[in-house]
């Protein structure tokens, strides 16, 4: 598995792979895993020299952080890159009461709490390593800090102004003493990314669908600006929340929502030149983001050997230089992005 040594603004080296495993998926999302299957998921990432993992509080309300720990126990710290999140603290509740029923399933009975203080991401982290197992997390990023999570540009703001006010001491604080190695945020539009680094010294962005072979409006301004000051950026939704993988079909989803007719088309339109060059659009998909220089990983959710096996082929599958030239000339690319 190819690697990608990223140096960070603060100073940190982080040797990332350049295929990551996203834990999403085995925290249950959308429909329950057994241990079983996600251990030997774990097990055939590892196998084909995946080695940076991404989790997150969320994710399961602390299911898939506690798979990982079972996972990852007894294994050498300096083998593998990980990264958590903080924001959300979970609180014990009826289960009736739980966070996102109907998304996550068979979890634990928890309530998030959006908390972006210092005093919530010290103990955001701390509950964290509790739950990994480990004794250090390599990256945390502030997480969901954006409109699609809390509804509005008002509600984003106010968020943004807490976590800038006090969280960020705790990041900084953490990572003055090493005991992270670098921080950013989590998010799903580059916006806020750009709010973000204009107040303060972050080293990395996981964007999840919002650099993709759908979407390139982020390199108007946010991808220059990361490119300019040093900024990795971590790529997550490479497939749009499916419609890359699956293609044009009816019902694909693209941004957690049935996709609108218009994505349906340009997708068409992908998939048309990328036949002809015979490529699969996942291969396009998963291959696009990791040409550009920012980006130091794509992650991926896995939930399954089978599904390892595919995604890395994928992220190896050899794809002709004329296949991004084309999508250019047909106004399907945009024309600065790196190939």
């Amino acid at each position: 598995m190819k690697k990608r040594t990223f140096k960070a603004p603060s100073g940190a080296t982080i040797s990332f792979t350049q295929l990551g495993f996203g834990a999403a998926p085995l925290g249950n999302l959308y429909r329950p895993h057994t241990e079983q299957e996600a251990q030997a998921t774990f097990e055939a990432a590892w196998k084909a020299g995946i080695r940076y993992f991404d989790t997150a509080p969320l994710y399961g309300l602390g299911l898939s952080e506690t798979r990982l720990n079972h996972f990852l126990r007894g294994r050498k710290r300096s083998d593998y890159v990980l990264s958590s999140k903080v924001g959300r603290l979970l609180k014990v509740c009826e289960p009736s009461q739980r966070t996102a029923i109907g998304k996550f399933f068979d979890t634990p009975s928890r309530q998030e709490v959006f908390d972006y203080t210092y005093d919530g991401i010290m103990r955001s982290l701390e509950a964290s390593l509790e739950r990994l197992g480990v004794d250090s997390i390599d990256i945390l990023y502030a997480h969901d800090v954006d409109v699609y999570t809390h509804g509005s540009e008002a509600a984003r703001d106010a968020h943004v102004k807490t976590l800038m006010a006090s969280g960020y001491k705790a990041l900084v604080k953490l990572r003055e003493e090493k005991v992270i190695k670098a921080f950013g945020a989590g998010v799903n539009e580059y916006q806020v990314c750009e709010i973000l680094s204009a107040q303060g010294d972050f080293d990395l962005f996981l964007l999840a669908g919002r650099y993709t072979l759908l979407e390139q409006t982020s390199l108007e301004t946010f991808l220059p600006m990361c490119e300019a000051r040093g900024i990795g950026i971590v790529v997550g939704g490479a497939y749009n929340s499916g419609i890359l993988a699956t293609g044009a079909t009816p019902g694909a989803w693209y941004n957690y929502f049935k996709a609108p007719k218009d994505i349906l088309d340009r997708v068409r339109k992908i998939e048309a030149v990328c036949r002809a060059h015979r490529v699969k659009l996942p291969q396009a998909a998963l291959q696009f983001p990791a040409r550009h220089p920012s980006v130091v990983s794509v992650i991926v959710g896995m939930v399954s050997p089978k599904e390892v096996s595919l995604n890395v082929k994928t992220f190896d599958a050899k794809i002709p230089k004329a296949l991004w030239k084309d999508l250019k000339a047909a106004g399907l690319m945009h024309p600065g992005a790196p190939v």
